[in-house]
C-alpha cells in the first residue's frame, strides 16, 4: 500500500466511519473499483487499525460526556449506587451494549476477514444498510431523548451492532436505527451510537495492534499506518459534528439511497470485470 493510497482509504474511513454508509464497505469497494492490487492481509488490518484513527476523534469529541461517565460509573461503585444519575447508568448501558459485538467479534474473526475479500458479498450487505435505514425512518416514533435510555434498549442497540462486525453493514447505521426502532430521535440515536463505538473500536484496534506487531512486514507497513490513521482521525471528526447537526433536521432517506446506488454499481462492475 502506497502512502497515496493510504491517504484515500484515510479519507474514506474519516467520511464514512460514522456516517450510516458502512466505512468498512468503502474500505473494501473503494480499492475495488479503482482496480488496487492490495495484499490482503495488509489491507485487512489497515482497515481494522485505522479506526483507531477515529476512534481518538470521538474521543476528542466527546471527551467530556466520556470523563463525566467514566467518574461517574467508579464513583457509583465506591458508593455502592451505580445506577442513581444519568451518567452512571449510561456507563453501563454502553458496556451492556458492546458484548453483542464483542462476542460476535470473537466467534466469526475468520469469516469476518473472509468477508473483506469479497467486494460482492459487501456490496450486497450494503444494500441490506439502505434496507435498514429505509425501514427505521419510516417504522419509527422518535420521541424519546437519551435521558430515558433503558438497559433493554441499550441490547437491542448492541445487538443491532453486532451485525456491523460484516462489512457492508454499517455500525453507525445500524445502531442508529436500532435506536429508532426503540423510539428514540436522530439526534439521541446518534450520540448514543458514537458513545458505544468507543470501547468496540478499541477492542477492535488493539487487536489487530498484536496482529500487526506480529506480521513480518511491521516496520516497512508502519508510516504508512500511521499516516493513514492521521487523516481518518481529522476528518472523523468533521464528520462527528457535521452529522449530529445534519440530524437534528434530516432525515436518513439520502443514506439509504447512496448505499443501494454504491450497492448496485459494484455489483454490476464484479459481474462485467
Amino acid at each position: 500500500m502506497s502512502f497515496f493510497q493510504a491517504l484515500i482509504q484515510g479519507i474514506v474511513q474519516g467520511l464514512t466511519e460514522f456516517l450510516p454508509v458502512s466505512s468498512s464497505a468503502h474500505l473494501v469497494i473503494v480499492p475495488y473499483l479503482l482496480n488496487w492490487n492490495l495484499d490482503s492481509q495488509k489491507a485487512f488490518i489497515f482497515n481494522v487499525l485505522v479506526q483507531l484513527g477515529t476512534l481518538v476523534a470521538v474521543i476528542i469529541y466527546f471527551w467530556k460526556d466520556l470523563v463525566n461517565i467514566v467518574t461517574a460509573v467508579f464513583q457509583g461503585l465506591k458508593e455502592k449506587q451505580p445506577f442513581v444519575s444519568r451518567e452512571r447508568r449510561l456507563g453501563w448501558y454502553i458496556i451492556l451494549g458492546t458484548i453483542p459485538a464483542g462476542l460476535a467479534g470473537l466467534i466469526l474473526k475468520s469469516k469476518v476477514e473472509e468477508a473483506f475479500n469479497s467486494p460482492t458479498l459487501t456490496a450486497i450487505l450494503l444494500f441490506v444498510t439502505a434496507i435498514l435505514l429505509t425501514l427505521a425512518e419510516i417504522l419509527s416514533k422518535k420521541e424519546k431523548g437519551l435521558d430515558q435510555l433503558t438497559w433493554l434498549d441499550s441490547l437491542v442497540i448492541g445487538l443491532f451492532q453486532a451485525l456491523a462486525i460484516f462489512p457492508g453493514i454499517s455500525r453507525s447505521g445500524a445502531t442508529v436505527s436500532g435506536g429508532l426502532f426503540k423510539g428514540y430521535t436522530r439526534e439521541a440515536a446518534a450520540r448514543f451510537s458514537f458513545l458505544l463505538s468507543v470501547p468496540i473500536m478499541l477492542a477492535a484496534g488493539l487487536l489487530s495492534i498484536l496482529d500487526l506487531v506480529k506480521a513480518d512486514f511491521f516496520m516497512d507497513f508502519l508510516p504508512t499506518m500511521i499516516f493513514g490513521f492521521v487523516i481518518a482521525g481529522i476528518i472523523g471528526y468533521f464528520s462527528i459534528r457535521w452529522l449530529l447537526g445534519y440530524l437534528k433536521k434530516n432525515s436518513l432517506f439520502g443514506f439509504a439511497l447512496y448505499c443501494a446506488l454504491l450497492s448496485i454499481v459494484t455489483v454490476f462492475v464484479a459481474a462485467f470485470r
